[in-house]
């Protein structure tokens, strides 16, 4: 195997043996497989579309399954299989629908009349010659392999953006044929740096409409985010924990444990679900916040008194200790895992119903969330005066995921130091190396906001062009700095989106991606200053060092 699409893979390079994640060889070789079914698939939309044949199914099946290769979501072969023949089905079912309108097309590349085995250990041996294929083609010119990885895995970002602002009605013709044309171009040989270069750039570009439909759909079906006060302890009673980033599973759990006497806790990304009027406000038993980022559940989930629904990703290996207990949903899928069908939570409810959930009064602490763009940009005239009077000196957006390095402290210890005349916006799991810390206020102003989970960086894009607006200067004028941390593909889209709209200096850790070339790097670094992180205090002095005042 080989796997270089997350930030913990092995040795700072690739994984080769099994998956950092917990990834097995023979999964990993599946979902080379399944990708390789996908750029058949995408030969056959585009064609069918350059006739005017369209298939929703299709493509929605394009970003689900893209989504479900994304790290930490599926380690089930059998959700693989599935998917591998369900999209062969799709693939000539599209054939059949565009040799109707245009009997005299064909499409020469072999990947969209490739035909799978029959047996699962067939599939697997496929998957790994088509890995090596790929691999060995592309590695004679390590940038453009380099290029060709990060469009890869920005696909997946954008798939699973996608896939959330679908669950909640939005869709755009535009993102789904985009994404059938970048899987397209995987097979495409004449394509030269600059052309892989402009590809990526073009990831960007669609990955922010995507997050632009998915903010329509989560706004658009919650209401705007308000701040909120989360509670970080437990109450006593029946609970069930909710782990992921579905909005839309959210919901309906809460609509069927309604008057059951069940309280519903957040766990990780899900944290800013209590900020949404039409979630937090419905449903008075969406009660508080359990527990921290991905990478702890391991002992979090094993010591919550209830079940445990993963919407999305980040799923861990489980534990015997709570394995029993975790019902998948969607994409997710972990062998002999519970998996629900039709967002029917009965039998999570039943397990909550029949355990002791807590018993006594918890911690009593809570941390606000709910700072997205419409909160603070009603209070951005008083962001605006602060600022002009001095109050504010700088502003830090330190967002991004988390994950199990102890080189991740440094977030925590960079926020710890931010001045006091600062204000820190957060999003996104990375936040909780920090989420609790007391940073106090400037002149009402929080000086820690929580703009949301990393599906909401749009909300965080907007504010930063809103304030640039407001101060008639560039982005790259303002008193801000990005500082970012990544773990997974979702990151690697926001990062190429930030790239496509011109926003520079932007620092990036913990280490910098394995399948980031030295050449690439240097490309990037020269056209838009990224730079990785070094130390919190040498980066804070560099950061203020350039504020400027508007």
């Amino acid at each position: 195997m080989f796997c270089s699409q997350c930030e913990q893979t092995a040795g700072g390079q690739g994984c080769y043996q099994w998956g950092s994640c917990g990834k097995s060889p023979e999964v990993d070789a599946l979902q080379d497989l399944l990708t390789h079914v996908l750029r058949g698939l995408g030969q056959v939309a585009i064609a069918a579309r350059e006739v005017g044949v369209t298939n929703l199914q299709a493509d929605r099946f394009t970003c689900e399954t893209l989504f479900s290769t994304l790290t930490n979501v599926n380690f089930d072969p059998d959700s693989f299989v599935d998917y591998i023949h369900q999209g062969i089905a799709l693939r000539e079912n599209l054939k059949s629908q565009l040799r109707a309108i245009a009997p005299e097309h064909r499409i020469s590349d072999p990947a969209a009349h490739f035909q799978p085995a029959e047996t699962l250990d067939e599939l697997v041996e496929q998957g790994r010659d088509l890995e090596y294929q790929f691999i060995s083609k592309s590695a004679q010119n390590v940038d453009i392999f380099s290029l060709k990885l990060t469009v890869i895995y920005g696909l997946k970002g954008i798939a699973a953006y996608a896939y959330h602002a679908q669950e909640l009605g939005q869709e755009d013709e535009r993102v789904y044929a985009f994404c059938h044309e970048a899987l397209a171009s995987l097979g495409d040989d004449t394509l030269s740096l600059d052309d892989w270069v402009n590809l990526a750039l073009k990831v960007g570009e669609i990955n922010l409409r995507t997050m632009e439909l998915l903010d329509l759909a989560n706004t658009g079906s919650y209401g705007h985010p308000v701040p909120t006060q989360v509670p970080l302890g437990a109450t006593p009673g029946k609970a069930i924990l909710v782990s992921g980033h579905n909005l839309k599973d959210l919901e309906e759990l809460l609509k069927q444990t309604e008057g059951k006497g069940i309280f519903i806790y957040t766990h990780g990304e899900m944290l800013p679900a209590h900020g949404y009027p039409g979630l937090k406000q419905q449903y008075p038993h969406l009660y508080g916040h359990y527990g921290t980022a991905w990478q702890n559940q391991t002992k979090e989930f094993a010591k919550f008194p209830g079940p445990i629904v993963m919407t999305t990703n980040c799923l861990m290996p489980p534990q015997k200790s709570y394995q029993d207990r975790v019902f998948t949903c969607g994409p997710v899928g972990w062998p002999g895992l519970t998996h629900i069908e039709n967002r029917d939570f009965s039998g999570a409810i039943e397990m909550a119903l029949s355990m002791p959930g807590f018993t006594e009064v918890g911690d009593p602490r809570h941390v606000t969330t709910g700072f997205a763009r419409h909160a603070v940009l009603e209070v951005a005239d008083r962001v605006i005066e602060a600022v002009k009077a001095g109050e504010i000196r700088h502003f830090f957006l330190v967002g991004g995921c988390d994950g199990a390095k102890p080189t991740r402290n440094y977030y925590s210890e960079l926020v710890e130091k931010v001045p006091e005349d600062c204000v820190v916006l957060t999003l996104a799991c990375g936040k909780f190396r920090f989420f609790d810390k007391e940073l106090g206020d400037i002149g009402g102003i929080p000086r820690l906001m929580d703009v949301g989970q990393c599906n909401d960086a749009y909300s965080a894009v907007q504010i930063t062009l809103a304030l640039a607006n407001a101060f008639d200067v560039e982005v790259n004028e303002l008193p801000l700095s990005m500082i970012l941390s990544w773990y997974e593909q979702k990151a690697v889209a926001i990062l190429l989106s930030l790239f496509y709209l011109g926003i520079q200096n932007i620092r990036l850790g913990p280490t910098l991606p394995a399948f980031i070339s030295p050449n690439v790097f240097q490309l990037l670094s020269q056209k838009y200053n990224l730079k990785s992180i070094t130390t919190p205090d040498e980066d804070l002095a560099a950061c203020l060092g350039t504020a400027i005042n508007v």
